[in-house]
């Protein structure tokens, strides 16, 4: 351990007391995601309780050169909570109030340590709910680090949509507070959106004021199935050209679906492509919104709707959707995964999905396709097989269909960051002199680069 680290670890104590621990299993826990890159043990874990505690411990680690990562849940699909170079995690678990609730605005402040299935438990009986939901519990301020979003960013957009402001601890120990209650605002740089997916590499998130909606008056959810996954993706796109307000529409290829059949047990279900639907509104509202979707996706070869207006049923089913990366997994044991997250213009959706099926094929590898297609975001979980060579083919079909999402218009991350998995492919997306801004954003905020390193930037 270097000299330095020594030093912020023997003065952190001094104010967090046992909150700051060099315990070889939290050390351990606080080394990794849910990732494949390798894991780095960091020097020591801080748990902070107030924005004032973080912003306490930054200025001391900038004062003598200790990195810092930030860590939520470390449910991250990129690396970024590894800590690459040593130094502190900076654990914000502890950190889930509901600091406000402002029932008439539909707006809220909280800590980022709370989960948004947390939230939504809290904000259930106002009639008032947070949309943006990737699946996994993950913490908001993760949400916010990566610019999440999840099913229902098709309508309610992401975390980019559904972030009015933050409270920031700055790398030299600076607190701001960016954004706002009002909806919109003319005044100032966006500061808000310049921390919203910066991955803890220009500051630590400590308050979110998010949006919130109105729980709808009615919710239906349905199932169609297909013979091909052609005819599954021209749906999706017709359904979203005809301007349908659907909430949620998700699509599993058949791999994807046998898997989720055996994993969750559903019943009365083929492995074929499938479409996941789901519909918010009035009662008259639904029941229009589903009928215009069941009448393109027939169009389109789909064999029938199966229906769920039943909040049990409808539950089953979605919690389906969000197990469907442990059912891949469960698909090959013994098998690490690998999560792309390619994104297109929606009316490029059918040669990218349909060109990595083909890039699947031609590897050799296991790999389901699953995605939030209603904007053109979808993920293959390509199981990497144990042998020597395993992870360099997974590497490689992985850039296979990040270079076609690329050259179709697209991201190589629609949602899950850049950290350290999608760094090689900035510069192809963004340019060399777009990246050599971010990189000058980076300097001004963070001048001894103290702050998550190794994350976004390949050096």
């Amino acid at each position: 351990m270097p000299d330095s680290t020594a030093t912020v670890i023997a003065a952190a104590r001094e104010f967090l007391g046992e909150r700051l621990t060099t315990n070889a299993g939290l050390r351990d826990h606080h080394s990794h995601g849910q990732d494949t890159q390798p894991p780095v043990l960091p020097d020591a874990v801080a748990f902070v309780e107030t924005s004032e505690e973080a912003a306490r411990l930054l200025a001391l680690c900038n004062q003598h050169g200790v990195p810092v990562v930030p860590f939520g849940t470390g449910t991250s699909l990129e690396g970024h909570a590894t800590p690459v170079r040593g130094g502190i995690s900076l654990d914000l678990s502890r950190m889930t109030a509901v600091l406000e609730v402002n029932q008439a605005d539909m707006d809220c402040r909280v800590q980022p340590g709370l989960t948004h299935r947390g939230l939504n438990t809290h904000l259930r009986d106002q009639g008032l709910f947070f949309p943006v939901d990737p699946g996994a519990d993950a913490s908001l301020g993760g949400m916010c680090a990566t610019r999440a979003s999840g099913t229902a960013a098709v309508r309610y957009g992401t975390m980019r949509e559904n972030v009015l402001g933050l409270t920031v601890a700055l790398a030299d120990g600076r607190v701001i507070r960016t954004g706002g209650r009002v909806r919109k605002s003319a005044s100032g740089y966006d500061l808000t959106r310049l921390f919203l997916g910066s991955e803890g590499t220009l500051g630590v998130i400590t308050e979110i004021q998010l949006r919130l909606h109105p729980i709808p008056e009615a919710t239906s959810a349905a199932i169609c199935q297909f013979a091909g996954l052609d005819g599954a993706v021209e749906a999706v796109i017709a359904v979203m050209q005809s301007a349908i307000p659907v909430a949620r529409i998700e699509l599993l290829d058949d791999v994807q679906m046998a898997a989720c059949i055996a994993y969750s047990k559903l019943e009365g279900l083929a492995a074929t492509p499938t479409l996941f639907f789901e519909f918010h509104g009035s009662p008259a509202a639904v029941a229009e919104q589903a009928a215009a979707a069941e009448a393109i996706a027939g169009e389109f070869g789909a064999e029938g709707f199966r229906w769920a207006t039943d909040a049990a049923e409808r539950g089953r089913l979605w919690r389906a959707r969000h197990d469907a990366y442990w059912a891949a997994l469960a698909l090959k044991p013994g098998h690490q995964g690998i999560a792309t997250d390619a994104i297109v213009p929606i009316s490029r959706l059918a040669e990218a999905i349909l060109g990595a099926k083909q890039d699947i094929a031609e590897s050799g590898l296991t790999a389901p396709i699953v995605g939030h297609v209603g904007d053109g975001n979808f993920h293959t979980v390509i199981l990497v097989p144990p042998e020597a060579d395993g992870m360099a083919r997974a590497w490689d079909l992985d850039r296979r269909i990040v270079a076609r999402a690329l050259t179709l218009g697209g991201s190589c991350s629609g949602e899950h960051g850049v950290g350290i998995g999608k760094r090689e492919f900035l510069e192809q997306e963004h340019g060399a002199e777009a990246l050599n801004v971010m990189r000058s954003v980076k300097t001004a905020l963070d001048p001894r680069g103290i702050l998550n390193p190794g994350k976004i930037f390949l050096n």
